[in-house]
């Protein structure tokens, strides 16, 4: 039987994402920008936790946002209330953004001026786990309704990120979620991910949130 050739498309691609992603993280450090990359399934609260950590922070840096989704522009219309500068990414049906639609993304934002900037991810556990889009850090929102056991169904995005933010702490009662053993699976899966409990709707929370995003912002411009 004759010899068929294999191309291993898959590893080609993110190899090629991960040399863009690594040189666009270069070019934002020397700008001094920090880029977070903030992921989670659809309806976590990924906009409203958004919305209250600009309030939070807008009067100590100069924010801008990316919002990214399939189609529409509802996210982008809502954070523009809040005064920063914001954009709206449509993937054309793609479910996540890679290095190459950030950087489109951040020329589009026109980043000037900006100090730190948010990309708001497709909403999804899967695709945006497995292409670095060039972040200085990556977040990820959990909310309690989706259950403690998301770490070991979705190990890629929990593996890759650097906090991870479970959220709608005030339905706690009325939902099977067992903090300790969420905390237990997220450490099985990143040792090093800070678990941050918080609570968009109500506050509860976002002060050590703020609080640790501040300070990442700060030390990537002053590195």
């Amino acid at each position: 039987m004759k010899e068929v050739k294999v191309l291993e498309i898959r590893q080609s691609v993110f190899a090629d994402n991960d040399r863009q992603a690594l040189l666009l993280r270069q070019e934002l450090k020397e700008k001094g920008i920090f880029l977070l990359n903030l992921m989670s399934s659809p309806g976590a609260g990924k906009t409203t936790t958004l919305l209250r950590t600009i309030e939070m922070l807008k009067d100590r840096f100069r924010i801008g946002v990316m919002e990214a989704d399939i189609d529409s522009d509802v996210d982008a219309r809502a954070v523009s209330e809040s005064g920063v500068k914001v954009i709206q990414l449509h993937t054309g049906g793609m479910c996540h953004l890679d290095a190459g639609m950030t950087r489109q993304g951040l020329e589009g934002l026109e980043t000037g001026d900006v100090e730190l900037a948010v990309l708001e991810n497709v909403g999804n556990l899967v695709c945006p786990a497995e292409f670095d889009t060039g972040a200085s850090k990556n977040a990820m929102i959990l909310s309690v309704p989706e259950g403690h056991d998301k770490p070991l169904k979705y190990p890629l995005m929990f593996s890759v990120c650097d906090v991870v933010l479970i959220n709608k702490t005030d339905v706690l009662l009325y939902f099977d979620f067992d903090m300790d053993l969420c905390r237990e699976y997220i450490r099985m899966r990143n040792p090093k991910a800070k678990v941050i409990p918080i609570c968009a709707k109500t506050g509860e929370g976002m002060e050590e949130w703020a609080d640790w995003l501040a300070k990442e912002t700060a030390d990537w411009r002053k590195r």
